[in-house]
């Protein structure tokens, strides 16, 4: 596997990705924020036939603005975020981008959902904006 690999903080949950990400974003949605404990989740996309996992996450699922499922992983004993999953496209898996050994890897290509960017959150004004998801 490559340099793609990550984990919860006490190690009981890693992961290593064949290739490289299909995109990296942050995203700034209410239910991320709540997630992450800050202003967005920092995400980085693979297929999930690309992700090997050892260990067992623990997954909690909510209906996102779409009205469609999507699923946080985490690991039961340290609480770390390792991953998401969302209904609407079940081919991917969604790493966060601190949860990698290097993240400095991380090179978000937009910012998500700015609709719902708090307003002491510094974005890069230079990231393309989508204010409310993908298709705008």
């Amino acid at each position: 596997m490559g340099q793609w690999t990550g984990g919860c903080a006490c190690g009981a949950i890693r992961y290593a990705c064949e290739g490289e990400p299909t995109l990296m974003f942050n995203c700034h949605c209410r239910d991320c924020q709540r997630a992450s404990g800050s202003a967005y989740a920092a995400i980085t996309i693979f297929p999930k036939t690309a992700v090997a996992v050892t260990g067992e996450p623990r997954w909690f699922a909510v209906a996102g603005g779409s009205g469609q499922r999507i699923e946080r992983g985490f690991c039961a004993a340290c609480g770390s975020p390792v991953g998401v999953t969302l209904e609407k496209m079940p081919q991917i898996l969604g790493l966060p981008a601190a949860s990698l050994d290097d993240p400095a890897l991380f090179k978000p290509a937009m910012d998500l959902f700015t609709a719902s960017a708090h307003p002491w959150d510094a974005m890069d004004p230079e990231r393309p904006k989508k204010p409310r998801g993908m298709r705008d």
